[in-house]
């Protein structure tokens, strides 16, 4: 007898984790070196995390024995709680915010008690594809609204609109972007919530870059900008505190609690199921957020994770038939291959070849629910020289590189 996956996963995919990393996982076994440019991973860059961070963690390790609230431990869901006061979110109380195990799990949880078989989900193209996924995973249809390359990569207010049907429960927002680097203005975003308004559309805001910005990019955080809407907010530590591999995060409702009240008892209930988040990690969030941010250093002018970004973008822009528009915020470039100098016809091959040939495992654009093969994710988190040098190689490889 064959055992077979659920019918459940069809068509749900996660490239950024995707059938391209067996090559590169065999390429390392086999003793060769990989630059992993696929996911947004600070440690292996040399990124550490603070140090105040690690010492709560380790002081709070006799106490992180059993099991916690199924929301979270009260310290770290207060700290979340003064976080939003202090950005201008009115009505958050402790009981409306819950700790997981990184935001991921999160926004697995919130689609997952939201979506019925064929409800639909508003998801920007391209996306942090795992919002893609849950939706499809929970039987609904991500309806991927465009993000304008010509127009620093904002989301079209009217292309939304017209994606709006009576099957639409919710809209995500993704701010700072991944993987464009994006970082929307707060005009825009509020057209965004005018639109859930008039819809009675429930708002997922995944935030999780809020503190990487760069030059005079301003975030504005979407649950301060509409005390009206219900809107879920998802954040954690992973990248704006280095400590990827400790699965913290957080999510927080907002907005108009009574009219959802059913909805957040489901997502009570799958809190519930999963018991409790990591307890040790939770420890790290009230050190985190109420010490020094670190994060505001490296996004400096002369910083090192601006620096990267610097380089990144000019050398991209370098190679002939490559384009990129600046990111300012985040730790990608979306950059796009000219269809007519690259004809790439199979943007996963690409990415294959590139990594079979020079050792550099970047992620392909249609991983991000881009819908054509002529776009791909770059990392930036290597150091500067790192970053060239391999910036190089690809435009080396691209000069010959035909399909």
């Amino acid at each position: 007898m064959e055992f077979r996956q659920s019918s459940k996963l069809k068509d749900v995919c996660y490239e950024i984790r995707g059938p391209v990393v067996d090559t590169a996982n065999a390429l390392e076994e086999a003793g060769h070196s990989v630059l992993r440019l696929n996911t947004g991973n600070p440690a292996p860059f040399g990124f550490e995390a603070p140090e105040e961070i690690l010492q709560d963690i380790i002081r709070n390790l006799p106490n992180a024995h059993g099991y916690s609230d199924a929301r979270g431990i009260l310290p770290a869901r207060r700290a979340v709680v003064q976080y939003y006061q202090q950005r201008g979110v009115p009505g958050v109380g402790v009981d409306d915010v819950y700790l997981g195990n990184g935001a991921s799990e999160l926004i697995q949880m919130a689609v997952q008690a939201l979506v019925d078989d064929g409800d639909e989900v508003l998801v920007p193209a391209p996306d942090f594809p795992l919002w893609t996924a849950v939706v499809r995973f929970a039987g609904g249809k991500a309806v991927h609204y465009l993000c304008d390359e010509e127009s620093d990569w904002y989301p079209d207010l009217d292309d939304i609109a017209a994606k709006i049907t009576h099957r639409t429960k919710a809209i995500v927002v993704i701010n700072p972007n991944n993987p464009t680097g994006a970082v929307y203005p707060k005009e825009l975003l509020e057209g965004i919530l005018d639109l859930a308004r008039r819809h009675h559309l429930l708002v997922f805001a995944d935030e999780i870059y809020d503190k990487i910005l760069y030059d005079d990019a301003e975030h504005h955080c979407l649950a301060a900008l509409a005390d009206d809407v219900v809107t879920l907010t998802f954040n954690g530590l992973s990248k704006a505190y280095r400590v990827a591999g400790f699965r913290s995060g957080w999510l927080v409702v907002s907005g108009p609690k009574e009219h959802a009240k059913d909805y957040l008892e489901g997502l009570t209930m799958l809190a519930a199921m999963r018991l409790c988040p990591n307890v040790p990690a939770q420890y790290a969030v009230q050190a985190a957020l109420g010490g020094r941010q670190s994060i505001n250093d490296l996004v400096l002018p002369n910083g090192r994770l601006t620096e990267q970004r610097d380089v990144t973008w000019r050398a991209l822009n370098e190679i002939p038939g490559v384009s990129c528009v600046k990111p300012k915020g985040a730790l990608y470039a979306f950059a796009k291959l000219d269809p007519a100098v690259h004809r790439i016809v199979d943007d996963e091959r690409f990415v294959l070849d590139l990594l079979l040939r020079e050792k550099i495992h970047i992620v392909q654009g249609t991983g991000f629910n881009w819908p054509r093969p002529d776009h791909f994710r770059f990392v930036t988190l290597p150091r500067a020289d790192e970053l060239e040098t391999a910036i190089n190689r690809i435009g080396r490889f691209l000069a010959t590189y035909r399909q």
